[in-house]
């Protein structure tokens, strides 16, 4: 996913840009970066941080970095910020989203006299160069911005730090969030609403989508109004976003409880205790004990001195050991126990099932799932949400194949959707028996939204219900 932090202060910006940028470390697994704007001009710093945190990486840069405004970021792939000089003069740029028509991209630029583009250690060309070459096609920031957020498929929220200020624009469909702070002396702009609280910052407001500003120490101004339409992910309430976070004025702990509450009027188990897989799971777990009256618990606990970091490393067979490697079993709380699980979702199911299989040898007597959210049907189009290379590495979508053939349509899968049809049922159970549930039950597609509290159709719900 990615997050970002800007800061534009009347004094030196680097303590708030240091720890309002840390902040944004549970949504990335690979870089971070800081860049500044002083009396001395720009100056940036890069690290790798897959194994040591954003603070232990960055903390020579940030007592020698010095500057008024400034950008940084935590990257989940590309290292950024990136440094550019064009027509525009010098500026630093840092990008969260997704560019799904890349190749396309490439060509129409080399046509208009780009000559190179310079390859990551991966060979893929960085999303964010490719937005700073758009950008540069335009004569000013506002149109150059624009023009990139309407060429890339995908999603784009982005900051430009020049020498006068940050250039800070959401989503054109607000898919990702972007909101801003203030204080006495300075101003902020953030992916994450709470990044800034504790720096002395009170909310000032969020963009809408496709709005462009521009933020100075002296305060912020909307260039380009934001559009009507909106189709916010609605996976930052479910599982990416931290707890104390709000998107679109919705808290996110608050609507994990309410979502756990939902799922807690549907069912019909009674089982001894309720309990969250560590840690997207436990406020939906909350929410459910509440609601039911079954006692919450935690019969594992995650080990977090060495692992804080909920998606690190990213090669997947090494996620799978890790995942386990941190989960601590409470054997009291396990042994001749019914439990009743939630996680946030079901992807590809290795790791629950590897989970359960946990508690059984812990002495479970029945282990009940309960992911907070629908199955996933569909690969995100817009956020790096997972790191599936294919469809085909969904755990309902593999079931599916086994029940249809290789060639399902969308009609067929929009009966796979529909929490009413025997397809649907059809599929719970084959993968209840996969991985070896007691029993299964995911939370509806309508409930969910309910637990948001936003119009549904200002809400993105394309991997469950293929809905753009």
């Amino acid at each position: 996913m990615g997050g970002f932090f800007g800061v534009a202060s009347k004094e030196d910006c680097l303590f708030d840009l240091f720890f309002g940028t840390d902040y944004h470390s549970h949504l990335g697994t690979r870089r971070g970066g800081m860049a500044v704007f002083g009396e001395n001009g720009f100056d940036r710093a890069i690290h790798n941080i897959e194994n040591a945190p954003f603070r232990t990486k960055f903390d020579k840069d940030m007592q020698k970095m010095k500057g008024h405004l400034g950008i940084g970021c935590i990257s989940d792939y590309e290292p950024q910020p990136l440094i550019v000089r064009s027509h525009h003069g010098t500026y630093a740029i840092t990008t969260v989203g997704k560019i799904n028509n890349i190749n396309e991209i490439v060509e129409e630029v080399f046509t208009k006299g780009n000559s190179h583009f310079l390859e990551m250690s991966g060979g893929d060309i960085n999303p964010t160069e490719l937005t700073a070459a758009l950008i540069n096609q335009k004569e000013n920031f506002i149109e150059g911005i624009h023009f990139a957020q309407e060429m890339i498929d995908g999603s784009l929220t982005l900051m430009v730090l020049t020498e006068k200020g940050i250039y800070a624009a959401r989503d054109k469909m607000g898919r990702t969030p972007l909101v801003t702070g203030k204080k006495d002396d300075a101003y902020c702009a953030a992916f994450e609403s709470f990044s800034y609280l504790n720096l002395g910052y009170e909310n000032a407001r969020e963009l809408g989508p496709g709005e462009i500003v521009i933020i100075t120490p002296d305060g912020i101004k909307t260039l380009l109004a934001p559009g009507k339409d909106m189709k916010i992910c609605t996976f930052l309430w479910v599982y990416y976003g931290y707890p104390s976070s709000s998107y679109e004025g919705v808290s996110v702990e608050q609507m994990r409880y309410d979502c756990g509450a939902k799922m807690a009027q549907r069912d019909n188990v009674e089982p001894d205790i309720v309990a969250g897989v560590p840690d997207s799971g436990t406020a939906h777990a909350v929410g459910y004990a509440n609601q039911s009256g079954i006692p919450f618990s935690r019969p594992f606990i995650k080990y977090t001195p060495t692992w804080p970091r909920s998606f690190m490393p990213t090669i997947q067979t090494q996620r799978n050991l890790i995942a386990k490697m941190k989960m601590l079993p409470v054997h009291d709380l396990i042994k001749d126990k019914k439990l009743l699980l939630i996680d946030d979702s079901i992807v590809r199911g290795t790791q629950l099932r590897e989970t359960t299989e946990f508690l059984y040898q812990s002495g479970a007597k029945e282990v009940h799932i309960r992911p907070a959210c629908p199955p996933l049907l569909y690969g995100c189009k817009y956020l790096n949400f997972s790191r599936s290379n294919s469809e085909m590495d969904l755990i309902a979508r593999r079931v599916i194949a086994r029940l249809e053939g290789d060639n399902v349509s969308d009609e067929v899968l929009k009966e796979y959707a529909d929490p009413e049809s025997e397809k649907y049922e059809q599929m719970i159970e084959e993968i209840r028996k996969e991985l070896n549930f007691t029993s299964l039950r995911f939370n509806r597609l309508d409930d969910m939204l309910d637990a948001v509290g936003i119009e549904p159709c200002k809400l993105c719900t394309y991997c469950w219900n293929g809905q753009e």
